[in-house]
Order: structure tokens, then C-alpha cells, then sequence
């Protein structure tokens, strides 16, 4: 994007230095003057940062589409995938924070206006495209904390649910109402959904359409903390803070095991994943500097190896 400098400048409008008068009017100027800061004022609807020290180790994804409520559209997704493929090469990377930067929202689900304009083959690539970056996204090897202050609704709530933790202010609503509108949750709801609260609880919540709220999603399981209202953020940093003193590879395998293990069948074959696991750690310097400054009685300084 040019500079403001330089849109000001292509529009002959740099301060002590008018157009000819020829060009175009004094009103035409004013207005295109206006409509540049307008587009400079437009922050990106998907932002990915480093958190510094004393937070390092901690990435910061934030929706901002305040206008919709962070609604999904396709450039929102294609903008969270390149997001995602970002964390995915990033070593340094211990956490991942998604958060919202629109008040009352974390984010309201499909674009329903962009949604009337498809066809119906192009609602169904949506949906696929959508589900695999939430995939994606659930598959990132290290933590990721959902930060969720006002409505987390339809794929709103199912991002949320790719998401290791979820953290709610009080005044959170949460829910699938995709059924309301003649649909099914198409991006992971209906599936990972009734894996977090149980089949029948998932059940009632997709069939009816309700919304709940925070201390409900805390009391089903669906969220791990209900914390007043705008201290969902401080509380999603103070536990990624806490995760990022422990070893790095002893949280990955830890979320491996988790994950991996739960989802097959048997005990037997699960405890087998909850080995490989343990087995990939035996042999690492993080592990030994944990009983070597445990022997000193000092903090342990890990380094992922």
C-alpha cells in the first residue's frame, strides 16, 4: 500500500501544494482526501503478532471486521488460513491467543450477506474451505486459547471450539443456530461439539438453536473459565504465561497425546499414543536441564531440544 504521503500526493492534495485548477474541483479534492483516510483507517480483518517480553513465545491473532461483528467471508478465511500457515513455521511459537478487536463481538459466524449472493455449489466449497482451515487450525501443535467476550455464534463458535481453551467475560453468549436456518454446522460444530460436552447436551444446543451464556458454558464444559466482563483477555494471557515456562516439547506431546489418544477406540491403543509420546522426550536437553535445575534449585531455562 502506498504511503499516505503518497495517495495524497496522487491526488494533488500534499499540504501547500494544490492541483491546477484545471484538474478537478476544490469540493472533488476534499472528498477524495476524505476517502483516502478512510481507506488508510481500514485495519486488516485478520492481524497476527509477536507479544513482546515479557510475554514472548506468545502470538496474538485478533479479528477485526467491526462492521459485520467479524463475520466469515471469504477473505476472512483466506486471511486466517495465511494466519495459520504463518504459525505453523514459526519456531519461536509457544501459544496462540485469538482474540476480537470488536467490542461485543468475537466473531457472529457466516457472512449471510455475502452468503445470499452464492450459488449453491459455491456455499458448499465455503463450507468445505472453512472446515479445513478450522482443521488446520486444531492441529497446530501448540496451544491455542480463544479469548471470547460477547457473541461466539455459528462458525464464530466453531473456531472457538478449535481451540484448546476457551475464556469467556460474563457476558459471552455462545451457540449454534445454523438449524434456524434450514442448515447444519458445517465447520467442525456438529462433530467437535458433542466431543467437548457430551453427546446429548450437544444435541439440545444444535437441535433448539439457543444461545448460552458464559457460566452455563462453564458448567457443561464448553468453556474453562468465566471471568467479569473485559477480563476474558488478561485471563487467556495470564494461563498462556504459565504454559510458556514449561517445557516446550512436553507441551506438544502433551496436546498430541491428548489429542490423538481420545480419539481412538480403545483404552490399550490409547495409552500406546500416550508412550510414542513420552518415549520422544526421554532423549531431549529440555528434559535433562529440568532435573539439573531441579537438582540446583533454580528455574529451568528450556530451549525446545
Amino acid at each position: 500500500m502506498r504511503s499516505p504521503r503518497g495517495l495524497l500526493a496522487a491526488s494533488g492534495y500534499l499540504a501547500g501544494r494544490h492541483a491546477p485548477s484545471t484538474s478537478v474541483s476544490t469540493t472533488g479534492h476534499h472528498s477524495l482526501f476524505a476517502r483516502t483516510f478512510q481507506i488508510l483507517a481500514q485495519s486488516e480483518p485478520v492481524r497476527l503478532q509477536k507479544l513482546p517480553a515479557p510475554n514472548s513465545g506468545i502470538l496474538e491473532l485478533r479479528l477485526d471486521r467491526p462492521e459485520v461483528k467479524n463475520a466469515i467471508n471469504w477473505d476472512l478465511m483466506r486471511r486466517l488460513r495465511s494466519a495459520i500457515e504463518k504459525i505453523q513455521t514459526d519456531t519461536t511459537a509457544k501459544v496462540v491467543l485469538v482474540a476480537s478487536s470488536v467490542p461485543g463481538a468475537f466473531c457472529a459466524g457466516a457472512d449471510l450477506k455475502e452468503r445470499r449472493l452464492m450459488k449453491s455449489s459455491d456455499v458448499g466449497e465455503y463450507a468445505r474451505s472453512l472446515r479445513s482451515t478450522f482443521s488446520s487450525f486444531e492441529a497446530l501443535p501448540i496451544p491455542t486459547i480463544a479469548v471470547i467476550e460477547g457473541a461466539a455464534l455459528g462458525g464464530g463458535l466453531e473456531l472457538a471450539l478449535a481451540c484448546d481453551l476457551r475464556i469467556c467475560g460474563e457476558y459471552a453468549e455462545l451457540g449454534l443456530p445454523e438449524t434456524g436456518l434450514a442448515i447444519i454446522p458445517g465447520a467442525g460444530g456438529t462433530q467437535r461439539l458433542p466431543r467437548i460436552v457430551g453427546r446429548s447436551r450437544a444435541k439440545e444446543l444444535i437441535f433448539t438453536g439457543r444461545k448460552c451464556g458464559a457460566a452455563e458454558a462453564v458448567m457443561m464444559g464448553l468453556a474453562n473459565y468465566c471471568v467479569p466482563a473485559g477480563e476474558a483477555y488478561q485471563k487467556a494471557l495470564d494461563i498462556a504465561c504459565e504454559i510458556t515456562q514449561k517445557g516446550p516439547l512436553g507441551i506438544r506431546m502433551a496436546k498430541k497425546a491428548i489429542n490423538e489418544g481420545t480419539e481412538v477406540a480403545d483404552m490399550s491403543s490409547a495409552l500406546a499414543i500416550e508412550g510414542e509420546c513420552y518415549e520422544q522426550l526421554l532423549h531431549t536437553q529440555d528434559r535433562l536441564e529440568a532435573l539439573a535445575a531441579f537438582a540446583e534449585k533454580r528455574k529451568p531455562v528450556y530451549t525446545g531440544k
